[in-house]
């Protein structure tokens, strides 16, 4: 039997921070991901912070890996962070770069699919020196103990079974590691939210001029209102380099009481007219084809259309680039910018006078994606460890969401670094026990700041928060939250006040803090009283979910990953509307779930036998 030390299961930015780190410590570990590659089964929001605390330490993406800002596939750095209230035609915005900056020493869109790629090349150099490594397409089935060595035995459906000292879980919210050996119940849908989100393509040059940012900058658009279709939670908007993340997420309780398919929530986002004017670009339209045609014509016809289309995308894409124009110059194909205006015009009116296509405004979806998240205020797991095994990131229900403040990434990896700093003095002492390893790991944990963001308020964020709502009428507000807001607008009685709430705790004050009043009514008439009217000049075409499903990349697995426990359950009938690709449907009140085009999301796992699917099977994000 193979024998290692350490096995890290799950091959996201949290995992590959322990095996990057384990390695520059000298220590031997092999990473196991699911995905054919890394990075095609990761998705994220996503903004991935590097901070910088007032107190206590935690380790950022640029000090674990070197000249990250300069060589990582970052999109851009965030540079204007706004949150808008809604109401139909109506937006009423709020600058919150301030509370964005706070204690950060930056913060980047990312597309995880690119960057985790990246993260397990710097990775595995390391690694594999050591006689560790990344294995891609491994599924873990099954962990067992050694009592008299106490080793684990991992068990996978596509290697033979092999022998480590220590394991890392990084196999995200839905741990099928903690599951198998008992640590944690699954997290409740109180403890969680459901996201959805689509990749917008959209030219730099677009992007650049539409939200007023150069292209080593960006930015983040929060929204609330009637935009969430009285769900509590709300939307977001990103600029990457020519693309954009656009997305929905939202309690996942508040879905349960009130159940809304995914994909009209974001649908209902990219409609609202300050978004579907974001998303816009210039694209063809097509005639219908003369159907009086011999088939052989229409078919001719039909591929030179889409072979014409594919080069225009192509060429006016590059065009609007500032790398995209350089390639084609330097490539020689064009000896100047106007040369390449120029053939982009020449397609257009191939198109347009060839074969009758007309241009207008619309948008383009390139990827449809959904996940659940953990809110570390509900979720954070107190025991992060069992026997030799560590659970770090979305496995061990960490995360930091606080109003506009949204971080998981980041944690994680800072995660990943302690959960490898406690197996290196386990390997040194030869002690892998809870009492030696897991509570090393755990005090760490304790002590790391962004556990106390998810314990307590932080008097000085929730200063810029109110700083920036200074102009909201307090009769909006109303009684609930007036004294409240008064109270707070002093600085003697906010630390009062704070350390008054923090004695209290979170889970006393969110059901007041995180309800339908912040996220829609208040958000509403803000937007009604204040807002200002934003018009848009189309309706954005919002694919179907079965075209955004069969968009998507899969490797369909002849076995079914998920099983129904209590087909007859109201919990599962909810799943028919729920579900983020329709797996689900009811018949003569038996609900009965069709597999092949699940995204692995796990937002039915609480009531099913749920499980990723094997090894390089199911969904592969392009973006993530």
């Amino acid at each position: 039997m193979e024998k290692y030390d350490v096995a890290i299961i799950g091959g996201g930015s949290a995992g590959l921070a322990a095996l990057k780190h384990l390695s520059h410590l000298g220590k031997q570990a092999i990473l196991l991901e699911a995905g054919s590659k890394i990075g095609s089964k990761n998705l994220s929001g996503g903004i991935l912070y590097s901070k910088k605390p007032k107190k206590g330490q935690i380790t950022n993406v640029e000090q674990l890996y070197e000249n990250f800002l300069d060589d990582a596939p970052i999109e851009r750095k965030i540079t204007k962070y706004i949150l808008h209230s809604t109401s139909q035609d109506k937006v009423y915005s709020m600058d919150l770069t301030a509370a964005h900056d706070y204690q950060a020493n930056f913060g980047c869109s990312v597309l995880l699919s690119k960057l985790n790629s990246w993260f397990a090349k710097q990775a595995e150099e390391s690694a594999t020196k050591l006689g560790g490594g990344i294995i891609p397409g491994v599924h873990v089935k099954s962990i067992t103990w050694n009592e008299q060595t106490g080793t684990s035995i991992i068990q996978t459906d596509e290697l033979d079974e092999f022998e480590v000292k220590a394991i890392i879980a990084a196999d995200g919210v839905n741990s099928e590691v903690a599951e198998m050996v008992g640590a944690r119940k699954k997290f409740t849908p109180e403890q969680l939210y459901q996201g959805v989100k689509v990749i917008v393509k959209l030219p730099e040059d677009i992007i650049n001029k539409r939200f007023g940012v150069s292209s080593d900058e960006g930015a983040a658009h929060l929204f609330a209102g009637d935009v969430t279709l009285n769900h509590i939670g709300g939307g977001f908007l990103y600029t990457n380099n020519d693309t954009l993340s656009v997305g929905a997420v939202y309690h996942f309780d508040s879905q349960l009481t009130n159940p809304t398919t995914p994909y009209d929530l974001i649908d209902a986002l990219l409609k609202n007219p300050m978004v579907s004017e974001f998303i816009k670009d210039k694209v063809p339209i097509k005639p219908e084809i003369d159907k009086s045609l011999p088939q052989e014509e229409q078919l001719r016809i039909r591929f030179a259309v889409a072979k014409l289309i594919k080069n225009w995308y192509e060429i006016r894409e590059a065009s609007l680039s500032s790398d995209g124009r350089n390639n084609l110059i330097s490539s020689g194909k064009y000896k100047t910018v106007e040369d390449i205006e120029k053939r982009v015009s020449a397609i257009e009116e191939q198109l347009t006078e060839k074969f009758g296509l007309t241009f207008g405004d619309d948008y383009l979806e390139d990827e449809y994606g959904a996940k659940l998240v953990p809110d570390g205020k509900r979720c954070r797991v107190k025991k992060p460890f069992f026997k030799n095994i560590l659970f770090i990131g979305d496995a061990a229900g960490r995360g930091v969401f606080v109003g506009p403040r949204i971080e998981g990434l980041n944690v994680g990896i800072d995660d990943g670094i302690r959960a490898a700093n406690a197996v290196a003095q386990a390997l040194d002492k030869n002690d892998f026990s809870e009492n030696s390893m897991g509570q090393h790991y755990s005090k760490s944990g304790d002590e790391s700041p962004f556990t106390t963001d998810m314990k307590q308020i932080d008097k000085d964020y929730l200063k810029i928060f109110l700083d920036a709502a200074k102009d909201v009428p307090k009769d909006i507000i109303g009684s609930r939250y007036g004294p409240i807001l008064k109270m707070m607008s002093s600085g003697t009685m906010r630390g009062i006040a704070v350390k008054f709430a923090n004695i209290l705790g979170y889970d006393k004050l969110l059901p007041m803090i995180e309800s339908e009043d912040t996220y829609v009514k208040v958000p509403i008439q803000l937007a009604e009283r204040l807002g200002k009217t934003v018009s848009s000049s189309y309706s954005p075409s919002t694919p179907s979910i079965a075209d955004r499903i069969a968009n998507l990349n899969y490797n369909d697995d002849g076995l079914a990953h998920i099983k129904v426990l209590n087909p007859t359950s109201e919990y599962m009938k909810k799943m028919v509307i729920l579900c983020p690709a329709k797996c689900y449907s009811e018949e003569g009140g038996k609900v009965i779930i069709q597999h092949e085009g699940c995204v692995d999301c796990g937002t039915c796992s609480q009531e099913t036998e749920w499980r990723h699917p094997r090894g390089e099977k199911g969904i592969h994000y392009k973006y993530g």
